[in-house]
């Protein structure tokens, strides 16, 4: 049996977001003191458009496959990928 029905066939009621076992009270007295869970906070735009300007090919994939960026945000960091490239092709 899972724990889940073991709680039920006991009747015992768990807290929804830790598990705590509930006795009497109508929310988790722990989960009470934090309303929200924390939120992880997202990179800004600005560090995610110049870390892929100035990376290598590399990030090609990276910067096809997000909805962080715009159109034209893409061909901005687009044209730095390119620039690698016409780096290493004169440097051999």
């Amino acid at each position: 049996m899972e724990d889940k029905e073991i709680d039920d066939i006991l009747g015992i009621t768990r807290c929804a977001r830790c598990g705590h076992r509930l006795e009497g009270e109508i929310e988790c007295p722990f989960c009470s003191l934090f309303p929200d869970h924390p939120k992880k906070e997202r990179i800004p735009k600005w560090i995610y458009l110049t870390a892929c300007f100035l990376t290598s090919p590399l990030s090609l994939y990276f910067i096809l496959k997000t909805d962080r960026l715009n159109k034209l945000e893409k061909i901005f960091a687009f044209s730095g990928c390119i620039l690698w490239i016409g780096g290493y092709r004169l440097w051999i």
